[in-house]
Parts: C-alpha cells; structure tokens; sequence
C-alpha cells in the first residue's frame, strides 16, 4: 500500500512539472510602454484563463494558472479599461505558450515555436471611461474567396464605415475569409480601416482541415487574431467568443459539426462564475442554435442552457447561414426561463457569397436567399439592455424592407393577381406590417412563409439572359421568415395608387417604404 501511495505522489508530481505554472501581473501600464514598472500598480479582480481555468487577479493584480505546450494565458478585459491596441487595432490581451509551434506540416502557418515559458507574463492595461450606452457594430461572414472578392467587401461594406464615429467597438462573426487563410492578413488590413477595437470569431472557413483533432483546428486563426474562446466586457455587457464548430466532426472523422468541447463548456461556466448575474451576457459564435438537419450537438446546446440559468438578460449571436433571422428558444427546446433567448442569426456581409448582378457600387449586389440585401447591423445597449438596427449596404439607413408588388393590375378583376409583399429583413413572428392605399386606413398583412418574389425575380432573371454577364448566378432562393403579404382589394378605380407598407419593430421603432400601381382596363382576348 505504501508503495502505491508513493508511485501516486510521484505521478502527481510529474503530472504538475508537466503542467508548469504561468504567473504574473495585470497592470495599470501608465506611460503605455507596455512593461510594468516599478511605480504601476497591479489591479485586482481581473479574469485571466488558460483556456480552462479562470482566476481573478489578488489585490496586487497577481495570478497564477497551470499551462501545457499548448495554451494561451489571456485575461477578460475589465470595466474601465482599455486593452492595447496593434498597428490593426487588434486586441492585444493574450500570450500565445507552444514552446514547439503549430504543426510544421499544415499549409497555412500557424504559431512560429514561442520557446521556453516567460518567468513573468504581465497584461497592460489602460484606464479608459466606459459608457454604460453605446453602441457596436456588427458583421456577419465577410467570407472572400480570392483578392478581387476581398476587394468586393473592402469597396461595398468596409468603406461605408471606414472611420465611423459614435461606435465604440467591432466583431466579425466568423468565415473571416473562405478556406484560403493566406487571406487572413489582408482582410486584417482592410479591417483595420474602420478604426475600431475589432474582436474576432472563428468560423468553420477560418480552419486548418489538415488537423486531426479539434484542439489543432485554430492554428492559424491564433496565429492571427490569438484565442479562439476568449470574453471581454464593455459596460453593463460581458462578451463571451466562442469557436463553436466541431472539427473532424467526431460522428465520423469527416466535415465539422456544430458544438463545442468539454473543455469549452467548462470554460464558459468557469468564465461566467466571475460575473455578475445582471450583466447582460452576449454569447458570439459561428453557427447558429437553430436545429435543422442534425446541424447542433444538442447536449452540448442543453449544457450551455444550464450554465446560462441563471443569466437573465443573454442574446446570442450568430451567422453562418447567409440568411437572416430572429429565434426565440423557449421551454419547449430546453431553455429553462420564462423569458425566451434570443439568437439573432446575422446577414451577412458578403450577403450570397458575392453573386447576382453588378449594383451602382460597382460590386455584386449579393442578395441573399431569402431576400434579404446584403449588409451589417448595429447593437445599441442602454445600461443591460439592447436593441439590433440592420443596415443594408449602400442603401439609406432607413431602408429596412424589400417591396414587390406588379406595376399594374387591371381594373375590377374577378380572379386571383399578384399580391403586396413585404420582406421586413429583421422582422419576427410578433411584429406588425400594414399597409395602406393612397392615404387609407390601415391594413395588416399576413406573415407567410414562401420564398421573397423579389430575389425569384431577380434569379430568374439570369435564366433568361441571351448572353452570359459579368458575375455569378445567386443561389437558389430559400423560405423567408420575415416575409408578409396581402392581396390586391378589387375595388381600385382606374389610374395610379399609392401603396405604403409600415413595419414595427420589437423595439417599437416604425419603417415605411412606398410604390406606386396602377389600375389598368384589362386587354381583351382579339
């Protein structure tokens, strides 16, 4: 038995010679030289993870966490504060700690060797005044597939809000580029121009497919933009960054799923131990919640349900799809409050993966394929509350709904026409579209689930070219869910009528938009 005893302890204490310990401060960085000097004080109660564990820095802004050959040490970003910013105003919050490197076989580079671990790993940090409301920007799947589409996205979506004011911080919600990660650095240069702290989501598109576990799948994506799983806090708002695409997908060694590790969910919940439960918790990842064709490991959804709880006031955001769409998980799938979760399923910057006709920005007019026009959204958050404003590229702000409606229409017809639809692109089952006839009362239309008239139209416009043009056919449409529509009444007299469509939103703001018809003698038979 003694012997048994001993052979453990000499186990254990291998076990934690292999593990080695990080140590060091986070720190006021007053002169921003990024070192610690003798005269800046460490600040207490600061998160700092290895990916696993989260400690809060003691009263002199000391911590202490067990690393492998394969970690990054990174601290959550407190109230209060600012993180350094690089020449590309990527956050700088993180060590990268793989004393061999990333795999030397991958065809994308990943982390060159970081050698042996640092004695002190120190965090600057910068005192900076926090509005409690403010506002971010939000981007869904910029996704480029070669240089030329990287210039599609940097000409159509990033110099619409190149050096934009008022916005206080970014994120990109995964697919960074398309497969090909030598991408990666010139999105960064693009990105860099907005001028913005930019935080960043892995998307399955951002991976290394040479990896055999998931664990190596993010090489290049650390080596560029650092954790793959990672929080911050802004405000009354604590982010949380989440790699949620399992890969290889561990049902068959092929493709990825939707999911995360154990390893991951432990982080989640040992990261939100820190927090306070009235905060608002904003949960960022690739692919969405939503369950269609086996899509989501669901324990691993159920799991992250639990660890939310207690969390009253938590939005999900997510891309992926290249659609748009606002879900709200209830009791009936797992969620265990009264009060639905939100998951805003974002459009997409990159809208159909840059098809369709050239528009009058000189770039594909990528509409997706439910209709929506390609685009970005804003997030304004009033203390722990927060409201979503899509904006379509190149279009006014206001522009928030596609109308189709024929231009004509004959007069006292007696059998079935064309209706009025409208796609309200971040409308939900509980909002209300009416519409109205050159001034008339007000009329509610009917939420349908079909496919957007409008992007049919513009399809099957390429089916019946006579010559090939510049650009690609979109996609096949799809079902939209936040399409409305309603019947012509058959009383219009003769001439020209106004149509007006308004649209009101889950935060009480309305949207209307207008076009105009016309009642014609119908064409008799000769």
């Amino acid at each position: 038995m003694k012997k048994l005893i001993l052979s453990c302890v000499i186990l254990a204490s291998c076990y934690v010679q292999a593990q080695s310990i990080a140590k060091g401060y986070v720190y006021e960085d007053l002169n921003k030289n990024g070192k610690r000097d003798k005269k800046e004080k460490g600040i207490a109660g600061v998160a700092v993870s290895n990916g696993l564990h989260v400690v809060a820095t003691d009263a002199q802004g000391f911590y202490q966490l067990p690393v492998g050959n394969d970690h990054l040490i990174f601290i959550s970003k407190p109230v209060g504060y600012q993180v350094p910013l690089d020449a590309n105003n990527l956050p700088r919050y993180y060590y990268n700690h793989k004393p061999a490197g990333s795999p030397a076989d991958f065809k994308y580079q990943g982390v060159a060797p970081t050698g042996a671990l640092p004695k002190e790993i120190n965090f600057a940090l910068y005192a900076y005044a926090e509005d409690d409301n403010y506002t971010a920007l939000l981007f869904g799947d910029p996704q480029p597939r070669t240089a030329e589409e990287l210039g599609y996205f940097a000409k159509g979506v990033v110099s619409e809000v190149e050096n934009i004011k008022g916005i206080r911080l970014g994120i990109s919600l995964g697919d960074l580029v398309s497969d090909d990660l030598d991408l990666h650095r010139p999105y960064i240069e693009v990105m860099k121009r907005i001028g913005l702290p930019w935080y960043n989501v892995m998307g399955n598109h951002d991976m290394n497919f040479e990896a055999k576990a998931d664990s190596l799948s993010d090489e290049t994506f650390e080596a560029h933009f650092g954790p793959a799983n990672y929080s911050f806090n802004y405000g009354q708002v604590h982010y949380l960054i989440l790699d949620d695409i399992l890969y290889p997908d561990p049902r068959d060694g092929k493709g990825y799923w939707g999911g995360f590790t154990q390893r991951q969910l432990d982080y989640i919940e040992n990261d939100l131990k820190l927090v306070s439960k009235d905060k608002l918790i904003i949960l960022s990842f690739h692919i969405p919640l939503q369950q269609y064709d086996d899509s989501y490991r669901i324990e691993d959804r159920q799991r992250l349900f639990r660890i939310l709880k207690d969390f009253n006031n938590t939005l999900i955001l997510s891309a992926h799809t290249h659609l748009q769409r606002n879900d709200f998980y209830t009791k009936a799938d797992g969620w265990l409050q009264d009060k639905p979760l939100h998951e805003y399923n974002a459009g997409t910057t990159s809208g159909d993966w840059y098809s369709g006709m050239f528009n009058e920005q000189g770039v594909p007019a990528s509409t997706m394929r439910d209709g929506t026009l390609k685009g970005y959204a804003f997030l304004h958050f009033q203390g722990n509350r927060y409201s979503i404003e899509y904006k379509v590229a190149g279009k006014p702000k206001e522009y928030q709904m596609e109308l189709y409606a024929p231009k004509a229409v004959p007069y006292q017809r007696t059998y079935g026409w064309a209706g009025i639809y409208a796609n309200f692109f971040m409308g939900t089952a509980n909002d209300i579209v009416e519409y109205r006839i050159d001034n008339g009362q007000w009329m509610k239309l009917n939420k349908v689930n079909s496919a957007d008239p409008s992007f049919e139209a513009s399809w099957y416009e390429w089916d019946t070219l006579d010559k090939l043009v510049p650009g690609r056919r979109p996609s096949n449409a799809v079902d939209c869910t936040h399409l409305w529509m309603a019947t012509f009444p058959t009383d219009l007299t003769l001439g020209e009528h106004h149509i007006e469509v308004k649209a009101t939103d889950r935060y009480g703001k309305s949207y209307v938009q207008s076009r105009k018809i016309n009642v014609q003698e119908a064409v008799a038979f000769k």
